[in-house]
């Protein structure tokens, strides 16, 4: 059993404190927030030792590993603070805003000799992993093009000034929050990323960076893909990759946060779509404890330090793209 800190403790901290409250691989006995005022609540429901000083966690020889769930310009900071005292680190996504920043965290965890987890868990959803399984055992003939949306409103109350409504912390409207899933499904599922072109708009929110993005890419396979994201309608989410063969789609009735079947349909040249429902699971959970067989020797973890960089350059790819309005190269 590995024990661990979580820093941050706001709507997504909580729900990774909640998840691992029940795991059999990783156990929370520290939480830290800055702000502790709703900590007396939590301290009824959880058993960990509440501060506000990410240093408390490194200075604890206990911990094992420090999950942080903060803004997303802290990760660098943070994350390398933590590997320089020899401790396991889980960074929410995204790992980092640009690459080169990326690879100065990747870098620290290597020479540190500590193991780098990211939250992108949708990598480890039942029908993601169905559609993986398809498109290397060539059940889709010649993969052509890919298209998803990752689209919700539970961040749409936010307030002004919060850290997700900035520019600084959250560029090119929703990919920070829900774009880079994306990305990274299809870094991992295509390989990587030649080149994007992004729009953002304006239309509901009055957040610095938009909340509505379109992105064309094409990978360095040649496949094309397109995405989207949304941070004002109700939740949808879509991923569907077209081959020469067959095409699949999968659909989210549910956040990945909430219990709900997948729906994944599956269409073969000269077949009619057949659809299979896919029982939920906590993907949160199943990446953190696939991040502890990592750690504990037990099973390689799927994201690769290459395939985290690689995410983040697409991601700064995709925000020059967005502000300058033309294509950008993945360097």
């Amino acid at each position: 059993m590995l024990n661990a800190a979580v820093v941050g403790l706001g709507w997504w901290g909580q729900y990774i404190l909640n998840s691992l409250s029940i795991s059999q691989k990783i156990k929370i006995t520290r939480a830290i927030d800055i702000n502790l005022g709703g900590v007396a609540e939590l301290s009824e429901k959880y058993d960990v030792i509440f501060s506000n000083d990410l240093q408390d966690a490194l200075d604890d020889n206990s911990i094992d590993l420090v999950i942080l769930a903060t803004p997303h310009s802290m990760h660098e900071d943070q994350v390398i603070r933590v590997a320089q005292a020899g401790k396991h680190v889980f960074c929410e996504k995204p790992l980092c805003l640009t690459g080169e920043s990326a690879a100065r965290v990747i870098a620290q965890c290597e020479v540190s000799g500590v193991k780098l987890g990211i939250g992108h868990e949708r990598r480890f959803e039942p029908a993601m992993l169905e559609i993986q399984r398809m498109i290397q055992a060539g059940e889709l003939g010649t993969v052509m093009h890919a298209e998803s949306n990752f689209s919700h409103d539970k961040l749409a109350n936010v307030p002004l000034g919060d850290w997700r409504t900035r520019a600084k912390d959250a560029p090119a409207a929703g990919m920070t929050g829900m774009g880079i899933h994306l990305t990274d499904s299809y870094i991992n599922m295509l390989g990587p990323v030649e080149e994007v072109y992004a729009q953002t708009a304006k239309r509901v929110l009055d957040w610095e960076h938009g909340d509505v993005i379109g992105v064309q890419l094409r990978m360095k396979s040649s496949v094309t893909a397109y995405l989207s994201a949304i941070l004002v309608t109700p939740l949808f989410l879509r991923y569907q990759v077209f081959g020469t063969d067959a095409w699949v789609e999968a659909r989210n009735p549910t956040h990945p946060d909430t219990p709900g079947v997948t729906y994944l349909t599956v269409c073969r040249k000269g077949e009619e779509a057949k659809t299979k429902e896919f029982a939920w699971v906590d993907a949160v959970r199943s990446n953190f404890e696939a991040f502890a067989d990592d750690i504990n020797g037990i099973a390689t973890y799927s994201n690769s330090n290459e395939q985290k960089l690689e995410n983040i350059k697409t991601f700064e790819a995709i925000c020059i793209s967005a502000l300058e309005n033309r294509p950008v190269k993945v360097v």
